[in-house]
C-alpha cells in the first residue's frame, strides 16, 4: 500500500544549516536505512500536511534523484518558540510488513445527555491513544462517542471504544478516557473563591515582606 499523502524532498549536503529559500531541514531514519538521510523540505507544504494529519498518518516522501519513494511517519517536529514556525522535522521510515507503535489522536464526537441536560462537566483524561499496527492499517484518528455519557459520573474507558481492524491498543483497558463529572455546587465554588483570595493574600504578604527586607538593607547600607 502506498501512502496517499506525498511530500517532495531534496538531499541536504551541509548539516546544521537552518533554512534555505523557504525550505526547512529534516532527517529521515529507520531500520531499513543504512544511514540517516538529511533533507530539505518545503516548509509550507510540510505545515499543511502536519496540520492536517499530525503524527499518525503515512506520508510518501520522494527524494530528488532517488528511484524509490519512502513511506514514513512524522516522528518529531521542532518549533521556533518566538515565530511559532516549524524549523525541523524527523521522519521515521517504516518497514513494510512490520508493525509500528505510535500515538493516534482521539476525536470526541456526539452529544452527552449528562452534559446537555444534567449540567455535568465533560473531563477528558487523555487526548491520544497508544496503538500498534501495520503501516497500512494506521488510522488518522480514533473517534470517541461521548453520547455514552448519559448520567453524571458515567465514564468512558479505553476498553469501551472501537478501533479499526488490525489495530492493537497498548494502553490498559481500564484507562479513563472521559468522565461526566458532577457540576460544582455553590458552596464548592465559594470555597474555590475563598482559596484564591487566601492565596493572593499570601502572595501580597510575601511581596510586602520582600520590600521591607530590601528597604532595611538599603537603610543599613
Amino acid at each position: 500500500m502506498v501512502a496517499e499523502i506525498s511530500l517532495k524532498a531534496k538531499k541536504r549536503e551541509v548539516k546544521g544549516k537552518k533554512e534555505s529559500g523557504g525550505m526547512m531541514p529534516a532527517v529521515m531514519y529507520g531500520p531499513e536505512l543504512k544511514e540517516n538521510k538529511i533533507l530539505w523540505i518545503d516548509r509550507q507544504n510540510f505545515k499543511k500536511i502536519y496540520d492536517e494529519v499530525g503524527e499518525s498518518s503515512l506520508i510518501d516522501i520522494k527524494i530528488d534523484g532517488d528511484k524509490d519513494s519512502n513511506e514514513v511517519i512524522i516522528y518529531d517536529v521542532q518549533v521556533d518558540p518566538i515565530s511559532n514556525e516549524y524549523i525541523h522535522a524527523d521522519f521515521f521510515k517504516v518497514k513494510r510488513g512490520q508493525k509500528i507503535e505510535t500515538e493516534v489522536e482521539l476525536v470526541f464526537v456526539g452529544e452527552s445527555t449528562a452534559v446537555k441536560e444534567a449540567g455535568a462537566i465533560l473531563v477528558k483524561s487523555i487526548d491520544n491513544l497508544e496503538i500498534k499496527c501495520l503501516p497500512k492499517d494506521l488510522p488518522k484518528e480514533i473517534k470517541v462517542d461521548i453520547s455514552a455519557l448519559k448520567n453524571i459520573e458515567d465514564i468512558i474507558y479505553v476498553k469501551d471504544i472501537q478501533v479499526p481492524e488490525g489495530v492493537e491498543v497498548l494502553q490498559a483497558p481500564e484507562t479513563v478516557i472521559a468522565i461526566a463529572e458532577a457540576p460544582r455546587t455553590e458552596e464548592e465554588l465559594k470555597g474555590l473563591d475563598e482559596k484564591v483570595e487566601t492565596d493572593m493574600d499570601k502572595v501580597g504578604d510575601v511581596e510586602k515582606r520582600d520590600v521591607d527586607e530590601e528597604t532595611a538593607k538599603e537603610s543599613v547600607g
